[in-house]
């Protein structure tokens, strides 16, 4: 008997895949576990395995098709079976009804004055009084009408007697202060209702391309639209002393090769300030959930990475307890996961603070988008020369290292992430202190 195979669920945040390239074509012999499909989720690329044993009788979607997570994909059974062709617009009716489900919420058009089904006597009485024209009044009534709220909306400064009766008679519009005395409309501030121009087709003179948004870019637009509307950012900027920074980096480098350091970056480093600083302040280690804070016991460390298919967030899992060397491999590692398309969705969710490093395109300062629900990030840039005045009353130019803090100001206030980033920038300094603690 023919079974359905479906598209596995990839942790709690995916809601469907997109199909890469199907590996199996119709007819062929499959074995429970071989590989049916290529799929990409919002985070990294799955194999879809088979769950049946036999011939592949159907393949319901095509290459491209995004099908949530849980809906058949194929249909495998005995050579000769026949599909029903109901299971295939069964599959594919169940795909349509999720995505319909998702974009539900439809906004209400809004009505124009042009489109007002009547007036009441009052909004009439008023408008009449005022010199305000009803084909100048947002109608916001039932239906479509214009009430007497919609008029005290339009009014603005009184009108001449002249202005009052050229408004109502030829239908001009009155604008909110006019020339007269106290902003008076005069009969000469009136103007014309503009005609709306009728849409011209303009031909192209280019060729243009368009790119459907889907996957890892459909995601982050989500997200990112999701934080600017949710929270109260704020960004505050400053530069740390780098000489510890570039002093371990160079020996780091320069070190044995059997000891194993030498591939820690200064980004490295910076991540391990981070997590030493956030036992500080345990504030910025947590989640803003509205009705209620989440503070983190453990830091688990989001590190934004630039892949081909998007920006990716893996996760340093309990940050602070690892060593230098044990952090820079781990964060490498999951970097590589990212850009391979390998990483496993529970590897790219549970951050409780995130840092996005874009010091190697000369960036000094920026401002990063918070990744909700955290209530912080940091953004790192470059480092350069900085003229810091020295004890002696000189000049003296030292590199410094770029640091900007976006945070969620319902969450935490300006003095405390100031108070973090101050002391960011002290542990960043004595970078070599801190690695003895």
């Amino acid at each position: 008997m023919a079974q359905q195979v479906v598209m596995p669920k990839q942790g709690n945040s995916v809601e469907s895949c997109i199909i890469v390239e199907w590996n199996v074509q119709l007819g062929d012999k499959v074995a429970i576990g071989d590989v049916l499909c290529s799929a990409e989720t919002d985070k990294s690329t799955i194999d879809v395995e088979s769950t049946a044993e036999g011939v592949v009788l159907a393949r319901l979607f095509e290459e491209g098709a995004d099908v949530p997570v849980m809906v058949p994909i194929a249909v495998i059974g005995e050579a000769g079976e026949k599909v029903e062709t109901a299971a295939q617009e069964e599959a594919k009716q169940q795909a349509e009804t999720v995505n319909h489900v998702a974009s539900s919420e439809v906004e209400k058009p809004l009505v124009t004055a042009a489109q007002a089904i009547g007036a009441s006597p009052r909004a009439r009485q008023l408008a009449s009084s005022l010199g305000i024209s009803l084909e100048n009044v947002q109608p916001t009534g039932p239906k479509g009408r214009i009430i007497e709220r919609d008029v005290e909306a339009a009014k603005g400064q009184p009108l001449s007697p002249v202005a009052r009766e050229q408004a109502l008679e030829q239908g001009l519009k009155a604008p909110l202060s006019g020339s007269g005395i106290g902003g008076r409309v005069l009969a000469s501030d009136l103007v014309a209702k503009p005609v709306e121009a009728a849409a011209v087709a303009v031909p192209s003179l280019e060729d243009v391309t368009e790119i459907a948004v889907k996957g890892v870019r459909k995601v982050t637009a989500r997200r990112m639209m999701e934080s600017i509307h949710s929270t109260c950012q704020l960004s505050l900027h400053a530069f740390a002393d780098a000489r510890a920074l570039k002093r371990l980096r160079a020996g780091f480098k320069a070190s044995k090769p059997e000891l194993g350091l030498q591939a820690i970056t200064i980004n490295d480093l910076v991540l391990f300030a981070v997590s030493r600083t956030l036992t500080q302040f345990p504030a910025f280690n947590a989640h803003f959930l509205g009705d209620k804070i989440l503070r983190f016991s453990h830091v688990h460390l989001g590190v934004a990475t630039d892949t081909a298919k998007g920006l990716l967030v893996p996760v340093l899992r309990n940050s602070e307890l690892l060593s230098l060397k044990q952090l820079s491999e781990g964060t490498k590692a999951l970097v590589g996961k990212c850009k391979a398309g390998t990483a496993q969705p529970d590897e790219l969710s549970g951050s409780t603070f995130t840092v996005s490093n874009v010091g190697s395109f000369g960036i000094e300062a920026f401002t990063p988008v918070l990744n909700v629900p955290e209530v912080a990030i940091l953004g790192v840039g470059t480092i350069t020369l900085k003229p810091i005045e020295d004890e002696d009353g000189d000049v003296v130019f030292i590199e410094h290292i770029g640091l900007s803090l976006t945070m969620d100001h319902q969450a935490v206030d300006g003095a405390d992430a100031a108070r973090f980033l101050k002391a960011l920038m002290d542990n960043i300094a004595s970078i070599d202190l801190l690695l003895a603690l």
